[in-house]
C-alpha cells in the first residue's frame, strides 16, 4: 500500500471564504476536532491583513488558544515578511507561502507580480530557516488563471525551479479556480516531480467544475506526496471570481482508503466535525460521503 498525507485546509482556506462569522472559540473547537480525527497537519490561520481577509483577523488568538496536540500540527499562511514576523511570534511550527503563476492574479491576490512574490518567498524562507520554522511554498493558479486564461506548464516549472532554491520543506501546485482536468494533472505532476528531486510534492484542488476528486486520484497515483482537502468541502478564493470549494476531506479520504492508500484519518470522528460545521453554516455539507455514508458500512 502507498501512503499519502492529507493537509486539512478548512479552518483557513475554507473559512476565509465564508460569510458566516466564526468566533475564536469556534475556530479552536473546529481545529481541535480535526486534530482528534487524525489529520496530521492543519492550516489553522492566515497572517493576512485583517481588512483583506476579515475572517482571519484573530490568527494570533486562535493559535494561542490551541492545545499543544493541535498546535504542533498547525500551519499558518503567510503573504509577506510582516506575516512571517507574526507567525514567528506565535510559535507556530510551519508556514506556507503562495506564489501566483499569473501576474494579473498575483496583483489581485497579493498586490505583487509573480517575480515579486518569488523574491518575497526567498526572503521569508530565510527568516523561517533562521527561526527554525518549516516553510513550504505553493504555486497558485498553476492549472489556469481567471483573468489570463491558460497558464503554460513551462511557466509553472520555471517558478518551481526558482522557489526550490530556498530549500522549501514542500512544493505545491494548486488548481485555485478548479479549471484543471486529470490529463493536465498527470502532466504537471510528472513534470514537477522530475524537477524537485527529494522535495515532497503537494497538490491542492478545488471542485469548482466537479473535477477535483478525479484530479486528486490522478495526482495520488502519479506519486504526489501530500493532498490538501477541506472538511465539508468548504472554501474558495475571495480574490478569484466563482472559485468555489475545495475537495472535501471526507470524500478524498474515503476514496483513497478504499483505493488502497494508507491514511491517518478517522472518518467517524471527522463526521462529527462535519455535522457541527453544517449546523453552524446552516446548510447541508458538500461532502457526498458524509451525506451518503461509508460503503460497505461505517467502521
Amino acid at each position: 500500500m502507498s501512503s499519502i498525507q492529507l493537509v486539512e485546509v478548512g479552518p483557513r482556506d475554507g473559512l476565509q471564504n465564508e460569510a458566516v462569522p466564526f468566533s475564536t472559540e469556534e475556530k479552536i473547537y473546529l481545529i481541535e476536532s480535526l486534530a482528534l480525527a487524525g489529520l496530521d497537519r492543519i492550516e489553522v490561520a492566515s497572517f493576512a491583513h485583517p481588512k483583506r481577509v476579515p475572517q482571519m483577523a484573530d490568527a494570533e488568538a486562535v493559535i494561542g488558544g490551541l492545545s499543544d496536540f493541535s498546535r504542533e500540527r498547525g500551519i499558518g499562511l503567510i503573504l509577506n515578511e510582516r506575516g512571517m514576523e507574526r507567525a514567528i511570534a506565535t510559535g507556530i511550527p510551519e508556514v506556507h507561502f503562495v506564489v501566483v503563476a499569473s501576474d494579473t492574479f498575483a496583483e489581485r491576490n497579493q498586490a505583487s507580480s509573480t517575480k515579486g512574490l518569488i523574491e518575497t518567498w526567498h526572503r521569508v524562507a530565510a527568516m523561517a530557516q533562521q527561526a527554525g520554522i518549516r516553510a513550504s511554498v505553493g504555486v497558485a493558479a498553476a492549472f489556469g488563471c481567471p483573468f489570463e486564461g491558460e497558464v503554460p506548464p513551462s511557466r509553472v516549472m520555471e517558478i518551481i525551479e526558482d522557489v526550490a532554491g530556498s530549500s522549501p520543506t514542500e512544493i505545491g501546485i494548486a488548481d485555485t479556480i478548479g479549471s484543471g482536468v486529470p490529463r493536465q494533472v498527470e502532466t504537471l505532476v510528472r513534470m514537477a516531480k522530475s524537477r524537485i528531486g527529494d522535495i515532497p510534492l503537494r497538490c491542492h484542488f478545488h471542485n469548482t467544475r466537479n473535477s477535483g476528486i478525479a484530479n486528486a486520484y490522478v495526482a495520488a497515483n502519479e506519486g504526489c506526496d501530500v493532498l490538501d482537502s477541506s472538511v465539508g468541502g468548504i472554501g474558495g478564493c475571495p480574490f478569484a471570481p466563482k472559485a468555489t470549494g475545495n475537495i472535501s476531506t471526507e470524500d478524498v479520504a474515503w476514496m483513497l482508503s478504499r483505493s488502497g492508500f494508507e491514511l491517518n484519518v478517522d472518518l467517524e470522528r471527522l463526521f462529527s466535525a462535519t455535522a457541527w460545521l453544517s449546523e453552524k453554516l446552516a446548510r447541508p455539507s458538500d461532502s457526498l460521503v458524509f451525506r451518503a455514508g461509508v460503503f460497505p458500512g461505517r467502521s
